[in-house]
């Protein structure tokens, strides 16, 4: 059995070490679908030298706003390289729950669009300079989350994904064979958007693929628990918890700390 000290020790090492005058850099990063121009967002610590595990990040159904890219700086304070993938494309930002819905509904119709377009965010944070690209991992809030567990079913070389209150549906629950990485899925215990079928046919599907998986649910918690720049109505559902935020939160970084131990 390890000492404590040990167990700290490899857990610290799955990470660099933030220099003295650490400092976020953020800034947008244009790539391409074919002709159509998406916009995505880098974040790093630039007092960090070398190389450092890579973090995919995917937003929700309102698009890569402002909330996104905090997580992308907030991920990069954790010393990782973070790049926020843009799914529908440079400037499409819903200006309505209704049409986010219908922009969405798009993508998740159409799985093989949703896999294409993670799958090009992702080749932008393998080709990034700073990242260590052995150590690379996705995370995705809402529509993010169920966009990240399909770039898992894609068989996308990633050491693992997590999602934060993202649909759990499959299509096509075989492609579960294709997931390399292990999955943290992350769900409000009394979310009225995650429905019983579906948790049940999750676990089926990776228990039948043989997928090291974990689902985590918080008491309470409903819809959009992590989203602390709009509090939301949780009468209606989709509200901020921030015990359910900080403990999901503190759940990825110590999944993280397994998943990029060397």
């Amino acid at each position: 059995m390890k000492s404590p000290l040990i167990a700290l020790t490899t857990v610290l090492l799955a990470v660099p070490v933030l220099g003295a005058e650490a400092k976020v850099v953020g800034k947008n990063v244009s790539y391409q679908d074919g002709k159509e121009t998406l916009e995505g967002y880098v974040a790093y610590d630039d007092a960090i030298t070398g190389k450092r595990p890579g973090v995919l990040v995917v937003h929700a159904w309102m698009g890569l706003d402002e909330y996104t890219k905090k997580r992308a700086d907030m991920l990069a304070e954790l010393g990782y390289v973070a790049f926020a993938a843009d799914i529908y494309g440079k400037g499409v930002r819903p200006k309505s729950p209704d049409e986010a819905g219908k922009l969405a509904g798009k993508f998740k119709g159409d799985r093989a669009l949703l896999r294409k377009r993670v799958s090009l965010g992702l080749a932008q944070l393998v080709a990034d300079k700073l990242t260590d690209t052995q150590r690379t991992a996705a995370i995705g809030y809402c529509f993010g989350g169920t966009t990240v567990l399909e770039l898992a079913r894609s068989g996308a070389a990633v050491n693992g994904v997590v999602s934060f209150h993202g649909g759990l549906d499959s299509p096509a629950p075989a492609d579960a064979k294709n997931i390399k990485g292990r999955v943290l899925a992350l769900a409000g215990g009394a979310d009225p958007y995650q429905k019983p079928e579906d948790l049940q046919a999750f676990t089926k599907e990776l228990n039948d693929a043989g997928t090291d998986w974990e689902l985590k649910m918080y008491g309470g918690a409903v819809h959009c628990y992590t989203h602390f720049l709009d509090k939301g109505d949780k009468a209606k559902g989709c509200a901020y918890d921030e015990q359910a935020d900080r403990r999901s939160w503190a759940d990825m970084k110590s999944f993280f700390g397994e998943i990029f131990k060397k």
